[in-house]
């Protein structure tokens, strides 16, 4: 079965737009990656300033193919043009790891 990765993501109130529209500019960025199932960036409601990243993957090993390569492809280098890098706007990140045992989805589809 499949393995879930879900990035916790602490982002300040004010940071909020600013890692959304990050997000948003690289929509289908993971799409293509071999082994790659499911994305889903889930903002918060109430509570807590944590977005969770979530991603689910073929295997383990899809998911460490990707880190190691477009992953870190991506984190790497300047700005755009050549300049700064942008400052992060999440403060803090803690990765979790699931493997699914059990899974249910609509009749039909």
């Amino acid at each position: 079965m499949s393995v879930v990765k879900i990035n916790v993501l602490t982002v300040p109130e004010e940071q909020r737009e600013v890692l959304e529209k990050r997000f948003a500019s690289r929509a289908h960025a993971v799409d293509g990656s071999d082994g790659f199932e499911w994305f889903e960036l889930l903002r918060p409601v109430e509570g807590t300033d944590q977005y969770l990243v979530y991603t689910r993957w073929r295997d383990e090993e899809s998911f460490q193919a990707w880190m190691e390569g477009p992953m870190k492809s991506a984190h790497q280098g300047g700005g755009q043009e050549g300049g700064e890098r942008p400052k992060p706007a999440a403060s803090g990140s803690t990765l979790w790891s699931f493997e699914v045992v059990q899974q249910s989805g609509p009749r039909g589809v």
